[in-house]
């Protein structure tokens, strides 16, 4: 893949872009997808201890319950630091 810096209209960089973007977040709700699965099925069986349990609960409360505001969020993707063009 070239390497491409913005300038104008530069449809090729474009959908590399969006083509490397969208395989990443693809590739991040999979596994996101899997770390779920994996965390009810232990919740699910009985051999698992207690312990485990509730640290997998405790994981999945922090993980993907957790409540951001917008300004942190967009502090987080470092939105404010990218360019505006």
């Amino acid at each position: 893949m070239k390497n491409y810096s913005f300038t104008g209209n530069e449809q090729d960089y474009l959908a590399a872009k969006f083509h490397i973007d969208e395989t990443h977040i693809l590739q991040a709700s999979h596994l996101a997808f899997l770390k779920i699965q994996s965390w009810k099925f232990a919740l699910r069986t009985p051999s698992v201890g207690t312990r485990f349990k509730n640290e997998a609960a405790e994981m999945l409360e922090q993980s993907f319950f957790e409540f951001l505001t917008a300004k942190t969020l967009l502090e987080k993707e470092n939105f404010n630091s990218a360019p505006l063009n």
